[in-house]
């Protein structure tokens, strides 16, 4: 665990020193969780045997769509595939031959090698909410997005110690250009941060321009060398690959940056209502993306990624930290295990219009299967609300809050000498009490998880302080984390480096807001 104290107080003894050691702003980022603990796994080796063959008969039957790029048609073919129009059909056995090549796990390199994180294996990594038009908070309530807006969001995300990535596009400025916003987002992450991010892909040049960013940022050869961005190309499920999302892909497999293949299911919408039927399709829609992925650059990583929900029958809005889910989330991690894959799933979903009793059940569930799951990468993990429509900043600091339980479940429980406390047992003995024995002492500090938001005083203490509820005591703890937030230093020559490359790139071309 690595620690930088931004703002220190200086001891001036008595109770008002302490009190101000207590409330300065430290900012200490938890290293990826690395977990102890087992996986959830719910499906038998004879569903699973039955889900893969039946994802294959998709693949080589049914087929999938590369729509508006002739290039990848032309691609598959020389791989292997039948090629009907835009329809590729892939025959058995080709697509996970070709995935082989696909590294089981990778270092994500942060500016501060400190912050870099590994995606796979036993880790976790936990990124903030992506891609909300809409902002929300208590003072301005539900609002378009603007580039003031995300930048907070990239302080916030900075500032919180149990995020170990800054995201990507945590909201959507909306007052910005469309064609140019992407450079200023990239630009807050680079310089606000120095947390790992993402990279855009709203459309292939865009993705270069994030490449050719980071090549100012980390050096050229660096960048062709290691990955330093994670981008997210989602599948338009059902088995459509658009030439936007596959044109990003394409820059970022090719030039070594890692892919998150994603297909967007809704259930009983974008794939059959049964918990199996879905699993078959997303595997086979994985399947398609990671080899398309390994066909541009053998080694490139990949992500085996699921996102999931449900739908309500009544209205046709998604639902969130459902059973159904939860289930497909649970199964796609076993599937994304036997492909060797690294997996993405879950997050802060719910479907509440505010940071209420829904969106925290909603939550709790998204977030805890999300650990049970085996998910490597969980995007979405803190600032989601209304669908993913809405990035609010109480909500924000909530579940980045909550993220702190994550990383204590995950240790598992420790049985060295200590843990097992044999000597505090017979130090208290019958009838005594813990509280003043030499273990409790020892271990008082680190023994619970503690919270950096929620109340535990008595009820006249809450009371006299004005009786706030959760997403007041958020307010206030959104406002001290930015009147507190100090920028990470940054090269000069780096940092106005990429300042010209910004103002050549917005000089070429005219604003689009479209």
């Amino acid at each position: 665990m690595t620690e930088a104290n931004t703002r220190r107080r200086a001891r001036s003894g008595g109770g008002a020193a302490r009190r101000a050691e207590r409330t300065a702003v430290r900012i200490e980022t938890a290293k990826y969780i690395e977990r102890n603990i087992p996986n959830f796994e719910v499906l038998n080796e004879e569903a699973l045997e039955i889900i893969e063959s039946n994802a294959e008969t998709i693949l080589a039957e049914v087929g999938v769509n590369f729509v508006d790029n002739p290039a990848a048609l032309e691609r598959w073919k020389n791989a292997g595939a039948d090629i009907d129009g835009e329809r590729v059909r892939i025959p058995r056995g080709l697509a996970r031959e070709l995935i082989k090549t696909a590294p089981s796990e990778f270092t994500q390199h942060a500016r501060n090698p400190e912050k870099s994180v590994v995606v796979g294996g036993r880790n976790l990594v936990l990124a903030p909410v992506y891609g909300p038009p809409f902002v929300r908070d208590a003072q301005g309530g539900r609002r378009y997005a603007t580039m003031d807006d995300f930048n907070k969001f990239v302080k916030l995300a900075y500032m919180s110690k149990w995020l170990h990535h800054s995201g990507g596009t945590v909201c959507e400025p909306t007052d910005v250009p469309v064609n140019k916003r992407h450079l200023d987002m990239l630009m807050a992450h680079m310089t606000l941060s120095d947390k790992p991010f993402m990279g855009s892909v709203t459309d292939p040049s865009r993705a270069q321009d994030s490449v050719e960013m980071c090549e100012i940022l980390f050096g050229k050869e660096f960048v062709q060398e290691n990955t330093v961005m994670t981008s997210l190309t989602n599948i338009n499920s059902p088995m459509t690959f658009d030439d936007v999302m596959m044109g990003s892909l394409e820059v970022y497999a090719a030039n070594n940056q890692a892919c998150i293949i994603s297909p967007f299911i809704v259930g009983g919408a974008m794939a059959p209502v049964s918990v199996a039927g879905t699993l078959t399709q997303v595997l086979a829609e994985v399947l398609a993306g990671v080899a398309y992925s390994q066909i541009i650059r053998p080694g490139a990583p990949a992500i085996f990624g699921a996102f999931v929900s449900s739908i309500d029958m009544n209205s046709g809005a998604p639902t969130f930290g459902t059973p159904e889910a939860s289930l497909v989330t649970y199964g796609a991690g076993q599937l994304a295990r036997r492909l060797g894959l690294p997996y993405r799933s879950a997050g802060s979903f719910c479907g509440s219009k505010l940071p209420d009793a829904q969106a925290a059940y909603e939550t709790a569930n998204s977030l805890n299967m999300g650990l049970m799951a085996g998910v490597n990468f969980m995007l979405h993990s803190c600032g989601w609300l209304e669908g993913g429509l809405v990035a609010d900043f109480e909500k924000f600091v909530m579940d980045a809050d909550q993220l702190g339980v994550l990383h204590g479940v995950a240790k598992g429980v420790a049985f060295d000498d200590n843990a097992q406390a044999m000597d505090a047992i017979r130090e208290v003995g019958p009838g005594g009490h813990y509280l003043g024995c030499a273990h409790t002492q020892a271990n008082f500090k680190d023994a619970f998880w503690k919270s950096e938001l929620l109340d535990y005083k008595p009820f006249e203490t809450w009371e006299d302080e004005g009786g706030r509820d959760t997403r007041q005591l958020a307010t206030s703890r959104v406002e001290h984390l930015l009147a507190n937030y100090q920028q990470p230093q940054l090269d000069p020559a780096i940092h106005a480096a990429l300042n010209e490359y910004i103002e050549k790139k917005k000089a070429s071309m005219p604003d689009a807001f479209a």
